[in-house]
Formats: C-alpha cells, structure tokens, sequence
C-alpha cells in the first residue's frame, strides 16, 4: 500500500531532478548570432552566427527554425569552378570544445517565408534541433552590414 508521505517523498524528488535538470546550463550554444537585412521585399534572408559545443561529447546539428520565419534550413556556399554553388546541409556534426561559424560564402541558415517584417536592429528567435532530441534555442540580432 502506498502512503501519503511516501507519494510527498516521491514528488519531492521528482520536482528536485526537474528542477536540476533544467539548472544545468546548456553546453550547446549560439553566440553573436544575426541575420542580414534583405534589401526590398526580398522573401528570404541569411542568418549567421557561430555555434559552440562545450558539452563533453559531439553533437549534431539536424534541423532548425524560427517563429519568425516558415522554411529555415542550413546551407554551405561553395565555389566550384569559378562558380558560386549552395547547397542544403542535412546534418552538421559539432566535435567537443569546437566552434561552427555560419558565415556569408560559407555555412549559413537560409531563412524562408517570412512571418513578420524584419527591421533593422529587431530579433529573430531562432531553434536548432540536435540528433539527440535536444533542443537549442537563441536570438539573432538583424543587421544591414556584417558586424
């Protein structure tokens, strides 16, 4: 039979493992992230930032996406012969301690159909979504000019 104080006990702990859980700090982050300022009405725009894993293993990067925007996906411009090519990335393995720069003519997020009018000096909230499940979230600052 199950007591009173044991159930207590019992939801005691489970809040304290919540509560612990959600203190830990999170190991995958988004610095100096932001997103260019599409000239016109322009149904697109390019987000930048870099990407650091101080967790203890390698994580992958899966999917992204933004309450600002329908379509974000993560793309690489590559030059190949003489030519500017860009291609969707599907997944994009983070060793530990490393840093991923998304930066113009490289990798980078190609926000699509836009939600709402971007204006300089405004934020996007931006979502990356690991293999693992986990989730991380950060804003991007939006920008005329590279900082």
């Amino acid at each position: 039979m199950i007591t009173k104080p044991f159930v207590c006990v019992l939801l005691g702990l489970c809040a304290f493992a919540a509560s612990a859980a959600a203190a830990e700090p999170a190991c995958v982050t988004v610095r100096e992230g932001w997103v260019r300022l599409p000239p016109g009405a322009m149904p697109m725009a390019a987000g930048y930032g870099r990407i650091r894993n101080d967790c203890p293993n390698a994580v992958v990067v899966v999917g992204a996406g933004s309450r600002a925007f329908g379509d974000v996906s993560l793309h690489e411009t590559t030059l190949v012969n003489g030519v500017s090519r860009m291609r969707e990335v599907e997944r994009m393995p983070i060793a530990p301690g490393a840093t991923v720069n998304l930066k113009p003519g490289g990798l980078h997020l190609m926000l699509m159909q836009p939600a709402i009018a971007l204006k300089e000096g405004g934020q996007v909230p931006l979502r990356l979504s690991l293999e693992d499940g986990r989730k991380v979230d950060a804003t991007l600052q939006v920008r005329r000019a590279t900082p």
